[in-house]
């Protein structure tokens, strides 16, 4: 029977560390402040021979010890934590991550991969590789919570979040909301599948969601493509300028607003340009493009963003996000 969850991502060690420090110090002070309230009371008791004349107001030592010696005993440990906090939550843009979305709705967790497949509740992933969650929510607060990588991050309405770690073993580990998000929020549980680099590369091969002619799921980065050509196209596609700004290049520049601002044109601006085009009109343009709230959902906005990626980096455009095997099978075709 194990105490603890068990150890299974790069963060999860030095979680506990910290974790057991800040307890010792507790007990530390804990039985230190116990002790001297038990000892002074047994000491000064009533009808006790302590000697009561001209009692001290203050120590200079003893205040400077209390106060001194717990201050070098936290610091260390707030330094600690903050450093492993930022770790945490400071994403790594690194180019071998796996990017995966995450969108949380009552009561269910549903996850979609960069090369198409789709999963409810459930999520898989490669050993030892890092993974890069960008999440949303569609409806409440939720939180994200794996015990066992000892990670948890806030899921939210209208905002991107995101989370990345790296498991360290092969296994099935707990997915939890741990926010309250209303009746039945119990129910909201999932399940982490961490594969060896051959089983998961197997999974995405069998995974049989979404067939396309090649006999594998359309990448993000393909739906994304066939959403902007029937949503997007007819103003933003090739030649189409004069009516609103081309987005080819555009992932990660910085563009100017009609008000005078400049904003990065990264998730969250694609997304509120989605949804919110009226307040994100650059300048130059006119303020014509309708909103598609209630016409695109959360899901399909991280199909676009993946498409607009594309358009700035190559290397995602020219299919390196697809299964070796699907690759090698499409040149052939």
């Amino acid at each position: 029977m194990r105490f603890v969850p068990e150890q299974a991502s790069n963060f999860a060690p030095e979680v506990d560390y910290i974790f057991y420090v800040l307890l010792a110090l507790t007990i530390f002070f804990t039985f230190g402040v116990v002790f001297a309230i038990i000892y002074l009371s047994v000491k000064y008791r009533a009808g006790s021979k302590a000697n009561r004349t001209r009692p001290p107001h203050h120590n200079t030592a003893l205040e400077l010890a209390w106060s001194v010696i717990p201050f070098l005993m936290g610091v260390p440990v707030f330094l600690w934590s903050a450093k492993l906090y930022v770790e945490m939550y400071s994403p790594k843009n690194t180019a071998g991550a796996l990017n995966i979305s995450v969108v949380g709705k009552q009561r269910m967790w549903h996850i979609q991969h960069p090369t198409g497949q789709r999963e409810n509740n459930e999520l898989h992933i490669p050993v030892n590789r890092d993974i890069k969650l960008m999440m949303i929510s569609q409806d409440v607060i939720h939180s994200f919570f794996i015990p066992d990588f000892r990670i948890k991050k806030d899921v939210l309405p209208e905002y991107f979040s995101t989370q990345w770690f790296r498991a360290t073993k092969v296994g099935k580990y707990h997915l939890f909301c741990a926010e309250y998000c209303g009746t039945n929020h119990s129910e909201m549980i999932g399940t982490v599948y961490v594969m060896t680099p051959e089983d998961y590369q197997k999974w995405l091969s069998d995974t049989k969601w979404g067939m396309n002619k090649f006999g594998r799921p359309d990448t993000m980065v393909e739906q994304g493509e066939k959403l902007f050509v029937t949503r997007c196209a007819g103003c933003h596609g090739a030649g189409k300028a004069a009516t609103a700004p081309s987005l080819a290049g555009l992932f990660g520049k910085e563009r100017e607003m009609a008000d005078g601002r400049r904003i990065t044109a990264d998730e969250d601006y694609i997304r509120r340009s989605i949804y919110e085009p009226d307040a994100m009109v650059v300048k130059g343009y006119q303020n014509i493009m309708p909103s598609f709230k209630g016409q695109i959902d959360e899901q399909q906005v991280f199909e676009i963003i993946a498409y607009i990626n594309s358009l700035s980096n190559p290397q995602i455009q020219a299919g390196t996000t697809l299964p070796t095997a699907s690759r090698k099978q499409e040149t052939k075709q």
